[in-house]
C-alpha cells in the first residue's frame, strides 16, 4: 500500500527549514541564503521514501510582521501548517527557545496532526545542552518525536524522513516518481536569481528586493531566453546591484544563469535588470506571482 501526504516544515527564521527540505529531497529545490526570511513562498518539495511519497511544504519563517509583504508569508506559513497532514517545527539547536519560537509552538497547540520536533544545526551547538533543550520544549507541547539533526552534514535526516514516512496516510501519490517540486519553472528560476542577489549581496541589500520574469522565450535551438526584473526599493540601490561598471549584476546573472541551466537541462540567456519601484510590496500582481496571498 503506497502512501502520501503533506508535511509542514514551520519554524523561526534562519532555523534551517529550506535546508532540510534539500537534504530529504536529496536535491536542491528550496534557496538557501544566510539572510534571515530568505523563503517567502510555501514551495513543495517532493520526496520517496519506501512507497511513501512525501511532500514537504517549506515555509516561511514565521516572525512578527511589521508590513504587508511579512503578513503575506506568515499567512503563508501558517496556511502550510494548516493544510498539513504531519507537522516538523524546526529549531535552531544552538539558538535555544528564543525569539519566536515559544509564541509558534503555542500556535501548534491546537493542531491534531501529528507534531515532530526538529532540533537542528547540532553539529555547532553544546551536546549537553540537547537533552535539557528537548525536555524544555516537550514541556511546552509534548512532541510526538524529537530529532537531532545537521541538516547540513546530513546527521539525523535518514532517520527523521523514515519518521515522517511513515506518518502520512495511505493512498496514491499525487506526482510522478521523477518529479522533485511542485512548484513551476519559471518560479524556481526567479528564486534561484534571487538566491544570487542574497548570496552576493547579503550585507548590503535590504531583504526586500524581488524578481520579476518579464519574458520567457524556448528558441528553436532548445535554449531558454529569460528576461528578469530585479526590483528594488529605493534608487541608492540601484548602485549596490549593478557594482562597478556593472561587474555586480553580471557576476549575479553568471551565476544565476548556471544554475538555471542546471535546473532546465537546456542552455539558458539570461537578460537582467534593476527596477526601482518604492512601493512594490503594494503590487498585488508581484503577490501572485510569487504564489503569496496579497493580504490587509
Amino acid at each position: 500500500m503506497t502512501r502520501c501526504g503533506s508535511i509542514a516544515v514551520v519554524g523561526a527564521p534562519n532555523a534551517g527549514k529550506s535546508t532540510l527540505v534539500n537534504a530529504i529531497v536529496g536535491q536542491k529545490v528550496a534557496i538557501v541564503s544566510p539572510k534571515v526570511q530568505t523563503t517567502r513562498q510555501r514551495l513543495v518539495g517532493i520526496a520517496i521514501h519506501d512507497q511513501a511519497q512525501m511532500l514537504l511544504v517549506d515555509t516561511p519563517g514565521i516572525f512578527t510582521p511589521r508590513r504587508r509583504l511579512d503578513r503575506a508569508m506568515v499567512k503563508a506559513a501558517w496556511d502550510g501548517a494548516g493544510e498539513a497532514d504531519v507537522i516538523a517545527l524546526v529549531v535552531d539547536a544552538k539558538a535555544g527557545l528564543k525569539g519566536e519560537v515559544p509564541a509558534i509552538i503555542e500556535g501548534l497547540k491546537s493542531r491534531r496532526e501529528a507534531k515532530l520536533l526538529v532540533l537542528n544545526k547540532v553539529d555547532i551547538c553544546v551536546k549537553e545542552r540537547l537533552l535539557a533543550l528537548a525536555a524544555e520544549a516537550n514541556a511546552l507541547l509534548p512532541f510526538d518525536k524529537i530529532f537531532f539533526i545537521s541538516a547540513t552534514t546530513g546527521d539525523g535526516v535518514a532517520e527523521l524522513k523514515a519518521a515522517l514516512a511513515s506518518r502520512l496516510p495511505e493512498g496514491p501519490w499525487h506526482y510522478p516518481e521523477d518529479q522533485l517540486t511542485a512548484a513551476t519553472t519559471r518560479l524556481m528560476a526567479a528564486e534561484l536569481t534571487r538566491e544570487q542577489l542574497y548570496l552576493q549581496l547579503s550585507a548590503e541589500l535590504p531583504y526586500a528586493a524581488t524578481i520579476e520574469t518579464e519574458t520567457w522565450e524556448e528558441r528553436r535551438d532548445g535554449s531558454v531566453a529569460i528576461r528578469q526584473q530585479i526590483i528594488i526599493e529605493r534608487d541608492s540601490q540601484k548602485a549596490i546591484v549593478l557594482g562597478k561598471g556593472g561587474a555586480r549584476i553580471r557576476s549575479i546573472g553568471e551565476a544565476a544563469r548556471a544554475a538555471i541551466a542546471e535546473l532546465l537541462g537546456v542552455k539558458v540567456h539570461l537578460f537582467l535588470h534593476v527596477k526601482v519601484k518604492a512601493d512594490w510590496g503594494e503590487d498585488r500582481s508581484l503577490y501572485s506571482a510569487v504564489g503569496l496571498d496579497f493580504v490587509d
